[in-house]
């Protein structure tokens, strides 16, 4: 009797076999065949879920995509508590807190670093930035005074950007714990300023 295979799960396994060549070899080895390497199956296997690299390449970035979202979706509301604590958890949920998301942060910057030269993989981050700044809007509109939000908004895009950023390259001084200290720091400096 042929084996059963779980298309959904045999997807997120090659999506870990990306993640793995990206992070050992870099994004320009991620190729069909040295993933399905990776991932123990034939290229031919390979291909009978993802067809082409840009495919393959596309539908690893969605998945980084949706598993912030995920994440940010299950951070509850506050319940008119103080808002500083929801918007801490949902950037913090944005930042390499842990070996996960470190990785997850890795794998991102490599292909945002190719969507500079990659029409499917930019319109991708494209759509990711948008929602980000989406997001920092809504943060910052229960935050900022009501002339500040715009601005507000791209600071705190700024904020979570550079802090991943740093992390990726110097994550001996970037930690999680400073990363946390860098972004309260902000939001109290930002709450207190709307209450003057």
């Amino acid at each position: 009797m042929p084996k059963v295979v779980d298309p959904a799960r045999r997807r997120q396994d090659v999506v870990a076999a990306v993640w793995r060549v990206v992070r050992r070899d870099g994004l320009d080895r991620a190729s069909v065949r040295n993933v399905a390497k990776e991932a123990g199956l034939s290229a031919g296997s390979l291909r009978h879920y993802f067809a082409t690299q840009p495919e393959l390449l596309a539908f690893t970035l969605r998945t980084i995509i949706e598993r912030i979202e995920r994440r940010i979706a299950a951070v509850p509301a506050t319940d008119g508590g103080d808002p500083r604590e929801r918007a801490a958890r949902v950037l913090n949920e944005l930042l390499p807190m842990d070996a996960e998301r470190a990785a997850e942060n890795h794998v991102w910057l490599a292909f945002t670093a190719r969507a500079l030269v990659d029409p499917e993989l930019r319109a991708l981050c494209e759509e990711a930035h948008a929602a980000m700044r989406s997001g920092c809007l809504a943060l910052a509109g229960s935050l900022a005074p009501e002339s500040d939000r715009e601005l507000e908004a791209d600071r705190l895009h700024a904020l979570v950007d550079g802090l991943a950023v740093h992390a990726a390259l110097h994550p001996r001084t970037t930690t999680p714990e400073r990363m946390r200290a860098a972004v309260q720091a902000h939001l109290d400096d930002l709450y207190h300023r709307r209450s003057r």
